[in-house]
C-alpha cells in the first residue's frame, strides 16, 4: 500500500514538473511572430499584389497576361534547362573531384577539403567576377565573348555550385569501408569497376541530396546571370527584375515571383525528403 502511494506521488510530481502546453506555446510565440512579420507578411503582400491589376480591383487578369506572354514562357524554359544542365554538370564534376580528394592520396588533400567549406561562403557574383577576368571583353581570352553566352552562364553556375555537391559526397565517402575497396582490388577489380560497384551505390543518396539542393539554388540564381550580361538570356528572377524595375509592372512581377516561389518550394520539399533519407 505504501509503495502504491509513493508511485502515485511520483506520477503527480512528474506531471507537475513536465512543461505545460500553454507554456510551450508562449515560448513559441516570439519566433513565430518574427517569422510572420519579416517573411510571411511580405510574401503575403506579393501574393496579394499578383491579384491586383493596375486598373484596380481583384482579378486573375495579371496571371492570364503573364502566362500568355512569350517572354514568360521563354524565361520559364530558360530557367528550367539552365538549372537542369547546371545540376547535371555539378553532379558529374563534383563526383569526380570528390573521388580524387577522398580516395587518391596527394599532399594537401585535407586542405582542399577544408577549402571547400570556405568556398561555400563565397557570394556568387565574386566567382562570376573572377571569370570575367578570363572570359570578359577585356579578359585573357575575351575575344571569344564566351561569358556573355548561355554557355558562359552555364560554366559560371557549374563553377560556383559544384562544391555544394562535393560537400555531402565527401561526407558519404568518409563512411565507405576501405576494407571493401581493398577486397575488391585484391580480387582483380579495376578502379572503374570499384567505383561503379562499390563507391557509387554508397554515394547515390548524397548525390541526390546535393543535386536537389543545387537545382533549387540554380532556379533562383540572379547574380550570376546579371553579372555575366548574357544577351538574350532571361530567367524567371531576371524577368521579375525587369518587370518590377524596368517596366514598373508590379502585378506582373509579383505573378512571376509567385510562380518562382511555388517551383522552389516544391523542389525544396523534394530536397528535404531526399536529405532525410540520405541522412544529410
Amino acid at each position: 500500500m505504501a509503495e502504491a502511494v509513493q508511485d502515485a506521488r511520483a506520477v503527480r510530481g512528474g506531471a507537475r514538473s513536465s512543461p505545460r502546453p500553454f507554456g510551450a506555446l508562449l515560448w513559441a510565440l516570439p519566433p513565430l511572430a518574427l517569422l510572420a512579420l519579416f517573411f510571411l507578411y511580405p510574401l503575403a503582400l506579393v501574393v496579394q499584389q499578383s491579384f491586383r491589376p493596375d486598373g484596380g480591383g481583384t482579378s486573375l487578369q495579371p496571371y492570364a497576361d503573364v502566362f500568355a506572354s512569350e517572354a514568360f514562357r521563354n524565361a520559364l524554359w530558360t530557367t528550367v534547362w539552365l538549372a537542369s544542365a547546371s545540376t547535371v554538370g555539378c553532379l558529374v564534376l563534383g563526383f569526380l573531384l570528390a573521388l580524387v580528394i577522398a580516395f587518391v592520396p596527394f599532399p594537401g588533400a585535407k586542405g582542399v577539403a577544408r577549402f571547400i567549406d570556405v568556398y561555400l561562403s563565397f557570394p556568387s557574383f565574386l566567382i562570376t567576377l573572377a571569370l570575367l577576368f578570363i572570359y570578359g571583353t577585356t579578359g585573357i581570352i575575351g575575344s571569344f565573348q564566351f561569358l556573355t553566352t548561355p554557355w558562359g552562364v552555364l560554366l559560371a553556375e557549374v563553377t560556383y555550385f559544384t562544391p555544394f555537391v562535393m560537400r555531402p559526397l565527401l561526407a558519404a565517402f568518409s563512411q565507405v569501408d576501405t576494407a571493401q575497396l581493398e577486397a575488391a582490388s585484391s580480387l582483380g577489380a579495376r578502379a572503374p569497376r570499384i567505383v561503379r560497384r562499390v563507391i557509387l551505390p554508397e554515394a547515390l543518396p548524397a548525390l541526390a541530396a546535393g543535386g536537389s539542393l543545387v537545382l533549387v539554388l540554380c532556379l533562383n540564381e540572379f547574380g550570376i546571370v546579371l553579372f555575366t550580361g548574357a544577351k538574350g538570356l532571361t530567367t524567371l528572377p531576371m524577368l521579375v527584375y525587369g518587370k518590377a524595375i524596368l517596366e514598373s509592372d508590379y502585378p506582373g512581377a509579383c505573378v512571376v515571383a509567385v510562380v518562382n516561389v511555388l517551383i522552389s518550394v516544391g523542389l525544396y520539399g523534394l530536397y528535404r525528403v531526399v536529405s532525410r533519407r540520405a541522412g544529410a
